[in-house]
Parts: C-alpha cells; structure tokens; sequence
C-alpha cells in the first residue's frame, strides 16, 4: 500500500478517463498509478498522458487482476463502457477475494448501471469485500453549483423559506463512441447517458447543505423521451457512416431528447419541484450545462457557455476540426465560448480531490453507491412513465426487473 498518498488505478483509457487525467493536477494527496482497457495501445497513451501530465508513475496494465495486485494501486476508479461494468467488478472482486491484492476504496462514473437489476449486482459485488465505494457524478462538484448552492441556501432559503423548483439540462450533439449510441451497450439513450446528471443535480440543488439525501424524496415521476434528429434519414445514414453500420438509426434508434419532472415531498411536508433535459441533438458551441434554482424570494442561474472568455474567428480563419474551446465543439469559426478549464468547470477536479481524501479517511464521501441505485431507479421509472405515457409513483412495482425498450431494441421513436 502506498501510505499517505492513494495510488489510482482506472478501468478504461477513453474520452471520461482523459478528462479525470486532466483533473488530477489539482489533486494533492493522491497519484494516478495505473490504467487498464481492452485495448493496449490505448491504455499505454493514457498511462503515458499521466506521465506528461505529472500527476503519477501510471503504467499500463495487462489485465485489472493484475492492477489490483500491484502494490502501488490503493483503489480503483471504473471508467468503461455501461455494458463491461459488471464484468470489471466481477474481475476486481474476485482478484481481492483471492488474495491478489487489497483496496482502499473503488469509484463508478455515472451511471452505476444500464438498469436497476445490474445496479444491485454491482453493489452486491463490492459488498462482499467491505470495500468504501464513491459514486462520480461530476456535476454535483461543479464549483458554480457548489458556491450557488451555499449561497442559496444560506442567505435566500434561510430567511425566506427552502426553495421549490430546480431546473437542470445537459445538451451536446451527440457522444464520441459507437457504443454510446447502441441502446443494448448503453442501456438506453441519452436518458441513460445523461440525465443521471441532470437529476441528480436538481435533488442535491433542493436539498440543505448538510441534509440527508431522504430529507427531500422522489414521489412521483413523469418522463418522456423522443428522437428528434438522428433517426431522420439524412441523419441517419450520417451518424452510420460517422459511427459505423452498427449504429442504425433508421432501424433501432435511441433517444436523442429526454424531458423528466420529479415531484419530491421534502422532510418538512412540502412538494417541491425538479424539471430536467437532456440532449444529443442540440446546436450550438459545444457542450451546455445549465442549472436554475428558484425559492420564495431568490433565483440562482448557470449555464456553462457563459464562460466569460469569447473568440471571433473570420471565414478567413480555416483550420482542422477540435475542442480546444469547448467539449463537443460543432465549428471553428464566428463567435465562440470558450471554457478555459473544462476539467475545473465541469467538476473533475472537485470530484476526484474528495474521494481520493474519502478513500484515505480524511473525508466523509458525499455520494455512494448507494446514491448511484438511487439515481438508477429514478432513471428506470423516468423511461417506464414514457413508455406509459403518464405520471408514475416513485417507485413502481417491477422496477428491479424492468428493461426500457431502448435498451431492448423495441423502440422505433
């Protein structure tokens, strides 16, 4: 074990993990050690990323047992694709219970499960070996929504009275990998993909700084969810030749619009509200996050295109595609937001700092896997209230078993 300092292996090499990578040059007492994916090549140029980045001796390793069982790795940040999840807890599990190696803690990026059924297995799983748990939901830990939130709570809600209506949305053009886009991989669309954020974030916004989770409960859930532009045929046949003939969007669509309304019941007998959107077919600079929150006698606001730092670029200017200015960039010309720290802005940096102090004891963790069941099951009625076409009481029978059509491949929009 690596003492004071928390040796970080990751589970996956790709777009998430890079951006951790990106974050931890402002984590103090914890160095990213190792990294494993399916693929090599790609584990060895995000171990080397790491390198370069200063902020570990990361190597890559050839399987996750044997990143368990190297000494230098005290806990394990999940990272992969929704549909290995399982496989990859199974694999550490059993290398600790064999004796392969020990850990201090493992983190799960959003979400912990394509459904309620495998969230459980997962928490099952890493049960059986006692082992701390962190669910990483970066936007919670995004610094505009933790200084709002104070805020909020402390000058408006205190005097006034708690807050009753939160809003949050997370819109881009669509996901990087192929996978994403393939209900039965992903477990859905961007429902799955991306209101895990959303809804959480308008929960954690209603709460009180301090406050059990339970003192503000979902009751009832309305969801509906529509494919408004890649299953057009135009469009369809782009994301195919973008993506591959896997992605068929003609055929097997998923989701590209998602609308949620939670009613919660607060611990103090009041109905408060939360309303969520997510997208993959929004246009615009690049990736928005956006977050409102509004009580009796105040209003908080933050959408993260407002970044404070825009460029103008001629038609004269011609260059490569990227997102050096913003995630999902969609052009490189006219004017354009520019978010300086993406892995500050988005709430990396905060994230990865307090479960790595979590996992050394320093910390009490502000979210486990157990919020990470929770946000599963919200997400789960949210698709069994769109495929109902009506308000569902949270939360319905037969959740445990429930699969949404997407992820089944019966959904056609």
């Amino acid at each position: 074990m690596s003492g004071e300092r928390l040796g970080v292996g990751f589970v996956g090499s790709g777009f998430n993990t890079k951006f951790h990578l990106r974050g931890w040059t402002t984590v103090r007492d914890g160095d990213v050690r190792g990294i494993w994916s399916p693929n090599a090549k790609n584990a060895a140029a995000a171990a080397k990323l790491a390198r370069e980045l200063d902020i570990g001796d990361a190597k890559p390793h050839k399987t996750i047992t044997d990143m368990v069982a190297d000494p230098a790795v005290d806990a394990i940040w999940l990272s992969g694709p929704n549909h290995a999840r399982l496989e990859n807890v199974e694999e550490i599990v059993t290398a600790v219970e064999k004796g392969k190696g020990k850990l201090k803690g493992i983190a799960c990026e959003k979400p912990l499960a394509r459904n309620v059924a495998e969230a459980k297995k997962v928490m099952e799983l890493v049960k059986r070996i006692g082992v701390p748990t962190g669910y990483l939901e970066n936007q919670y830990f995004a610094p505009q929504v933790e200084t709002g939130h104070q805020l909020i709570w402390a000058r408006g809600a205190a005097t006034t009275g708690r807050p009753y209506l939160a809003r949050a949305a997370e819109e881009h053009s669509g996901p990087h990998a192929p996978w994403f886009w393939r209900g039965a991989l992903q477990g859905g669309g961007v429902l799955n993909d991306m209101m895990c954020h959303s809804a959480l974030v308008v929960r954690h916004l209603l709460t009180k700084p301090g406050a059990p989770r339970n003192s503000v409960k979902p009751v009832r859930v309305t969801g509906h969810i529509a494919s408004l532009k890649w299953s057009r045929p135009e469009y369809a046949k782009l994301l195919k030749t973008r993506m591959g003939k896997e992605v068929d969007y003609a055929s097997a669509p998923s989701e590209d619009f998602a609308a949620v309304h939670i009613e919660f019941q607060t611990d103090d007998g009041l109905t408060v509200l939360g309303e969520a959107t997510t997208s993959w077919s929004f246009v615009g600079a690049g990736l928005r996050l956006s977050a409102e929150l509004l009580g009796p006698e105040y209003s908080m606001q933050w959408n993260s295109l407002d970044a404070g730092l825009r460029l103008f670029f001629s038609r004269e200017v011609r260059g490569k595609e990227g997102e050096d200015l913003v995630e999902k960039q969609n052009a490189e010309m006219g004017l354009m937001p520019v978010v300086a720290n993406e892995a500050a802005a988005y709430g990396y940096e905060a994230e990865d700092r307090h479960f790595v102090r979590v996992f050394l004891g320093k910390e009490k963790p502000r979210l486990t896997f157990d919020d990470g069941l929770e946000v599963v099951k919200v997400l789960m009625t949210a698709y069994a209230s769109a495929e109902a076409g009506k308000t569902l009481s949270f939360p319905p029978k037969d959740l445990d078993t429930f699969v949404p059509k997407v992820a089944k491949g019966e959904w056609r929009g």
